[in-house]
C-alpha cells in the first residue's frame, strides 16, 4: 500500500519539471552541448530524449484511463503501486540502461524546442488530472522495457522519476565542465 495521492504525485512531478527549467535557464550555448564523454548524450540530446518520453508516457495514461473511464471503473481514494514497480524503482538506481531506439534523441532539437514539446505534454497531463481523480488508474496496464506492465498511477509517478534521472546527469555533466 501506498500513501500518495494523485495531488502528491502531480506536485512531486511539478517540482521536478521547475528544478530541469532551472536548471536549463541557466544555459549558454557552450552548454547545450555539453557532454560527459564524447560518446554520450550532450544536455540537449538529454532534453530531447525526456521530451519524446514524457510524451509517450502521457500519451500511455491518457490510454489507460480512457479505457477504466470506458469501463466505468471508478477510482480508490489512494494511489496504488505494485510491489513489484516499487522493487524495480530501487534496482533502477545501480542500473544502466539503454534507450530503445524510438526514444533516441535524433531531430538535433534545441532545447527550447524541447521544452515547448514538455510543455504540451503537461497541457494533456493537466486536462487528464481529473481523470486520475476519478477512474481507476489501477486495472489497466501497458508494458514498459524494464519495469514490464505498469498501470497508469505507476506511468505517472515513473514519468517523474525518468525526468529527474536525467536532470541528475544534466547537472552532473555541466558540473564537470565547470571544472
Amino acid at each position: 500500500m501506498n500513501e500518495q495521492t494523485i495531488e502528491d504525485i502531480y506536485s512531486e512531478n511539478a517540482r521536478i519539471r521547475e528544478r530541469l527549467r532551472a536548471v536549463l535557464a541557466s544555459l549558454n550555448e557552450n552548454s547545450a552541448g555539453q557532454r560527459a564523454e564524447a560518446d554520450k548524450w550532450s544536455v540537449a540530446e538529454l532534453v530531447e530524449h525526456i521530451s519524446m518520453v514524457d510524451e509517450g508516457m502521457t500519451k500511455i495514461c491518457a490510454k489507460l484511463l480512457r479505457k477504466s473511464r470506458e469501463a466505468g471503473k471508478r477510482a480508490s481514494a489512494e494511489v496504488m503501486l505494485s510491489e513489484a514497480f516499487l522493487k524495480k524503482t530501487d534496482e533502477i538506481r545501480q542500473v544502466k540502461l539503454e534507450a530503445p531506439e524510438i526514444v533516441r534523441p535524433r531531430s538535433n532539437r534545441t532545447i527550447a524546442e524541447s521544452l515547448a514539446k514538455l510543455e504540451e505534454n503537461q497541457k494533456l497531463m493537466d486536462e487528464i488530472r481529473p481523470h486520475f481523480e476519478a477512474f481507476d488508474g489501477t486495472e489497466y496496464k501497458f508494458p514498459h522495457p524494464f519495469f514490464g506492465e505498469l498501470s497508469a498511477h505507476e506511468w505517472l509517478v515513473l514519468r517523474g522519476g525518468h525526468e529527474k534521472r536525467h536532470l541528475k546527469q544534466i547537472e552532473k555533466i555541466l558540473e564537470n565542465g565547470k571544472k
